[in-house]
């Protein structure tokens, strides 16, 4: 199913996922939250742009435990935690927020 941006069909996968990592944008992100029924603040930035880091420096989209660790160390305990991601990120932070960012879905996520 695609998604719009700016006048321009982006092709997703069935769960919603960039079919082209290379296609990402912001405004794909923005897109794909309000499809969701959330608006992007910039603690949603925040852990966007740690996974695309995450994903230029290991080739992986972390599963939401990885996540979990991997943003306390970088970002701090008040933020590497699984209660403030499901904040930020309801419907799964390892899934929702590696869509947002573009990447592929988690490995070991249903």
């Amino acid at each position: 199913m695609p998604i719009e941006v700016h006048g321009k069909l982006l092709d997703t996968d069935e769960e919603g996922y960039l079919r082209n990592m290379h296609e990402w944008s912001p405004a794909v992100a923005e897109a794909m939250a309000a499809d969701d029924h959330l608006t992007l603040t910039p603690d949603h930035w925040e852990i966007i742009h740690f996974l695309r880091e995450y994903y230029r420096e290991y080739q992986i989209a972390p599963a939401v435990r990885v996540l979990t660790k991997a943003v306390g160390k970088k970002l701090g305990p008040e933020k590497g935690n699984s209660k403030y991601l499901y904040e930020l990120f309801p419907y799964g932070p390892g899934k929702l927020a590696c869509k947002y960012a573009g990447l592929p879905k988690p490995t070991g996520c249903v």
